[in-house]
């Protein structure tokens, strides 16, 4: 397959059957289009997953598995009324999560702890909260979801990163289906480290299903979206030109994470309508491309045809990435 950064790739015959949610104030995909933000309390895993498994556990981690679930039920992966475990082998299904700062509160904690005193000073049950990858390896261990197991921690584009590399595992074969989540978490170290309050951070996660077309119609499974062409360029311009050649298709609708996109009739963009769900959500960081992929799925809810241009990043980062998201209902070129 070639290198994302060098050309436009294609998933083969990827699609989504299952997006699952652990947002503050957000039960449904449409509600990630919402453009005011409400009240809302913060997620409980607890009340939603139940407490048992979470001792222990960072709330990066907590969030993901509470995601985890509710995709895995979403998607017919589990049994809806949570009787009985997986629905298909536990070696068909793979786990890639994105998360920038997750499980930072973590590291500076144990390290904190080491500079203070010595590292008998950390308990052997915390300290494997402060590996790099243990919110994939829990959300694997969890749910008995034994195919490759990788975390991302890529800057702004990590969320689509994450999405891409799931397509590309299931197109090689190396598996049927892929969890995909992303997920952030708001704390004191989190703030202190972007300059940003709490309340403009995000603290949740999303999780979509990304499965070959194949297996998901061999189960039966409904796919709510098609993956179209990704790329990762070093400018937006530069990603709308490689994944809209020409500006077609057309798109029905930009997510984009950039402050001040460029204005509708801007030569060389789709003038489409955009939407920045961290505006409701607060900056989700390695969940961006997550999240405004629910996002899309929850337009095509609504607005069944079409399809939907995801960017992430914007020209002041090292890298910008863009996915081009059809309606299932759409036919790819």
């Amino acid at each position: 397959m070639t290198s994302a950064s060098d050309a436009v790739v294609t998933a083969s015959d990827a699609v989504v059957t299952g997006v699952g949610l652990a947002l503050p104030g957000a039960r449904h995909t449409a509600d990630l289009l919402r453009t005011t933000r409400e009240p809302a309390e913060p997620v409980d895993p607890g009340t939603l997953i139940g407490r048992r498994g979470l001792r222990y556990k960072d709330r990066a981690t907590q969030l993901a598995l509470c995601a985890a679930q509710d995709v895995l039920r979403s998607s017919g992966l589990l049994p809806a009324d949570g009787e009985g475990g997986l629905t298909v082998p536990g070696d068909s299904v793979g786990v890639a999560v994105s998360s920038n700062l997750g499980n930072l509160d973590t590291v500076c904690e144990v390290a904190s702890a080491i500079a203070a005193e010595t590292t008998s000073r950390i308990s052997p049950m915390a300290l494997p909260n402060a590996s790099s990858n243990v919110i994939a390896s829990s959300v694997a261990m969890q749910h008995g979801l034994r195919g490759p197991n990788l975390m991302f921690c890529n800057g702004p584009t990590s969320g689509l990163d994450a999405v891409y590399w799931a397509a590309a595992l299931v197109s090689a074969g190396r598996c049927d289906r892929v969890v995909v989540i992303g997920v952030e978490t708001a704390n004191a170290v989190v703030e202190g480290l972007l300059g940003e309050p709490a309340e403009r951070l995000l603290d949740g996660a999303v999780a979509l299903v990304v499965e070959s077309g194949p297996a998901a119609r061999a189960r039966g499974a409904r796919p709510m979206a098609a993956l179209g062409p990704y790329t990762r360029r070093g400018s937006v311009r530069a990603v709308v030109e490689r994944v809209l050649p020409g500006g077609r298709p057309a798109p029905a609708i930009w997510f984009t994470s950039q402050e001040q996109p460029p204005a509708l009739a801007t030569p060389g963009f789709p003038d489409a309508p955009r939407h920045d769900p961290t505006g409701v959500f607060g900056r989700a960081d390695g969940a961006l491309g997550v999240l405004q992929c629910a996002a899309a799925v929850g337009r095509f809810g609504t607005h069944p045809s079409g399809t939907a241009l995801i960017t992430t990043g914007d020209d002041t980062d090292d890298a910008v990435a863009g996915l081009l998201l059809h309606s299932a209902r759409e036919e790819r070129p």
